[in-house]
């Protein structure tokens, strides 16, 4: 049986980055317990680093990973630019460009890109402990900008599909068939070239009490407010924005 390390990153006294009161710590918790019951729904046996908010040190976790044998680790984090909503988009690091990790981390790029955000890539970062002191395969996943208001909204509004789309890069590499995708009802707002124009008008929904956030595919920043299972309510959600003066169309 396939054995996966699930790292939840920082803890404990260790926050990672903070702004407007939230917490790294927190999110990295979230997504890894999602992405662990999505595996372990699929027969992987997986283990934690954490399932509390508790501190261990880097190579402590890589450890953990080493002693439990694991056949993979993945490290879960939010990105951070120096300047609040320049920064935006999932990227994964790797100790090097080759082999499994490099393999795993671009499945798991592909995949979050169906969710809405900016694939950037995958980045080569050799001294960081977690990537160099395990023995396995290993990546740290940065699941958007925490200092980024669109990142953070669409990272509340598809939790569950970020951490399905992370699994799906996982079953991908280990050669199973990721899960069939949701169909779902997207409110679309506008779509921009220009990001600034997008977080913008995300800016101004969110001002008037709609749940917005900005989505990049196909080369466009798409500025939605909502994605729902059912039909109606993507109509009703349409409805509230035409009276509020948007122009809408609903997308699937």
């Amino acid at each position: 049986m396939t054995k996966i390390i699930i790292d939840a990153g920082h803890g404990g006294s260790d926050p990672g980055t903070v702004y407007n009161g939230r917490q790294e710590k927190n999110d990295n918790l979230r997504l890894a317990l999602a992405v662990g019951k999505i595996l372990s729904s699929h027969g992987i046996d997986v283990s934690y680093t954490r399932t509390t908010d508790v501190y261990h040190s880097p190579y402590e976790k890589a450890m953990i990973g080493n002693n439990a044998g694991a056949d993979l680790f993945i490290s879960i984090h939010r990105n951070a630019a120096r300047t609040p909503n320049t920064g935006t988009g999932i990227e994964s690091l790797i100790y090097a460009d080759g082999g499994t990790a490099a393999r795993l981390a671009r499945n798991i790029n592909q995949q979050l890109e169906t969710t809405g955000y900016r694939n950037r890539g995958i980045i080569e970062r050799p001294e960081l402990t977690v990537l160099k002191r395990t023995v396995m395969p290993a990546v740290i996943v940065e699941a958007g900008f925490l200092n980024n208001e669109s990142d953070n909204q669409l990272f509340d509004a598809k939790l569950n599909q970020i951490a399905q789309a992370i699994a799906d890069g996982i079953l991908v590499t280990l050669g199973a068939e990721p899960s069939k995708p949701q169909k779902l009802y997207r409110v679309q707002v506008g779509a921009y070239k220009n990001g600034d124009y997008a977080n913008r008008l995300a800016d101004r929904l969110r001002s008037d009490g709609f749940q917005a956030f900005v989505a990049y595919r196909d080369g466009y920043y798409r500025v939605q407010a909502g994605a729902f299972t059912n039909l109606d309510n993507a109509v009703s959600m349409e409805q509230q924005l035409r009276r509020a003066g948007y122009d809408t169309f609903i997308t699937s």
